[in-house]
């Protein structure tokens, strides 16, 4: 399915998960570590940070090409990984599963690699004002190019996407759209998208649908089948897994007939010095080394989340979201954007508190342990749309209690009293 906003009953045990997360046990100065920005990196359980290190003590080698035990191991685990990405996220063949550095890597590879080969003069790109950063600038880069049109989905006051401006945006270019580029979840807004129905009509009029998963593949059911995309594209960082890893899944046919990303080592059936021969998926998109150890530790931080259950780690946020708005909203001066309910949106909160500055509110955060994101997030866009330079950013995970909210609440009722408002 794709991301759930129904009700579950699926729960899950906050108080075993939290013991497999060496960090939460951490302390900044006298106060415990109160850790609210997992929408820009998760926390790493014990599993994944065995994972990585068995790897780099017992069999670090190159992947595919060594005929010796401990490379034809690594080369097992590799794939394996690759599997369980596939399984995760409801890919019917491996070969559909390309391991990147991360999101915007995987944004760039279809940029570069699918937009040059199709983009032409007068073409049109569609994205949303919601979008990261990431998710914007490879095609802005690719439209420049190409002499493409940028066009972008609005946003409405309470955080959600204007499908009746969409559909304009269709009528008007009609045959002209290439590619709607959506992300599944904002991460400034918090605002689960509807990406089934942006994809649907994308198709109806022969467009390409690439979906940025980064803030909903950690956190909930997401079944690539059920999302009608064409490509799809995520972090492990974000899912408890390493920095440095990432994945596009894509339908076989379109990666097929792309050209590769990278050109060197690992990509190749042939050589010559003219000319070469392309490998087979996945290979053609992964030239040069891999990062192996961090590939095989996704693959465990798969198993973990899989072990949870994404129903139940979907219902924890939302139970946790909704107590969250509800203790946000009572302090005084506080402003908070993004859709009113927790059946709209996953545990992301961006807010303003009177005139005190993003930045000047994490520091005060920081001093009573509370670790919250303060900027732009990569959304200047979005910034700009609601009239703003920055928020301050809490966002949870499986890790995340109720009384660490509370905690978040009391330091920000401080920060008003250190103001004076």
């Amino acid at each position: 399915m794709a991301l759930d906003t129904a009700a579950s009953t699926a729960t899950l045990d906050v108080v075993a998960v939290r013991a497999d997360f060496p960090i939460l046990g951490e302390t900044v100065g006298d106060k415990p570590l109160t850790y609210l920005d997992s929408a820009a990196s998760s926390q790493k359980p014990e599993a994944v940070i065995r994972a990585l290190d068995d790897y780099y003590r017992r069999y670090n080698a190159n992947v595919h090409r060594g005929i010796y035990q401990i490379s034809e191991r690594a080369t097992a685990a590799y794939e394996e990984a690759r599997h369980k990405v596939a399984r995760f996220i409801g890919a019917a063949d491996n070969r559909e599963v390309i391991f990147t550095r991360g999101t915007t890597e995987s944004i760039n590879l279809v940029a570069y690699a699918w937009g040059r080969a199709n983009v032409r003069q007068g073409d049109v790109i569609i994205v949303t004002e919601m979008e990261h950063h990431s998710n914007l600038v490879p095609w802005q880069i690719m439209a420049q190019e190409r002499g493409a049109l940028i066009e972008a989905i609005p946003v409405t006051d309470e955080g959600r996407l204007d499908l009746e401006a969409y559909d304009r945006l269709l009528a008007r270019h009609g045959g002209r759209v290439k590619l709607v580029a959506v992300t599944h979840v904002s991460n400034t807004l918090g605002t689960v998208n509807p990406v089934r129905e942006v994809a649907d009509r994308a198709r109806a009029v022969g467009a390409l649908t690439l979906v940025d998963g980064a803030q909903s593949v950690p956190h909930g059911p997401v079944n690539v089948g059920d999302l009608g995309c064409d490509f799809l594209a995520f972090s492990g960082h974000k899912m408890l897994g390493p920095m440095g890893i990432g994945v596009l899944w894509g339908k076989r046919a379109i990666l097929e007939a792309m050209p590769p990303f990278n050109g060197g080592g690992s990509m190749i059936k042939r050589v010559a010095l003219k000319e070469s021969t392309y490998a087979d998926l996945p290979n053609k998109f992964e030239a040069g080394t891999p990062s192996t150890g961090d590939a095989i530790a996704l693959g465990v931080a798969t198993d973990y989340l899989t072990a949870l259950g994404m129903e139940a780690v979907r219902a924890h946020e939302r139970d946790l979201t909704a107590y969250a708005l509800d203790r946000l909203r009572a302090i005084g001066g506080l402003t908070l954007y993004g859709p009113p309910t927790a059946e709209e949106r996953t545990g992301v909160f961006s807010f303003t508190l009177d005139d005190i500055h993003p930045h000047d509110l994490a520091s005060i955060l920081d001093e009573d342990g509370v670790c919250v994101r303060a900027g732009h997030h990569c959304t200047q866009p979005l910034m700009d749309r609601f009239g703003l330079t920055a928020t301050a950013r809490a966002s949870v995970y499986v890790y995340n209690t109720p009384e660490e909210i509370d905690r978040l609440a009391a330091a920000l009722e401080r920060a008003k009293a250190i103001f004076a408002f």
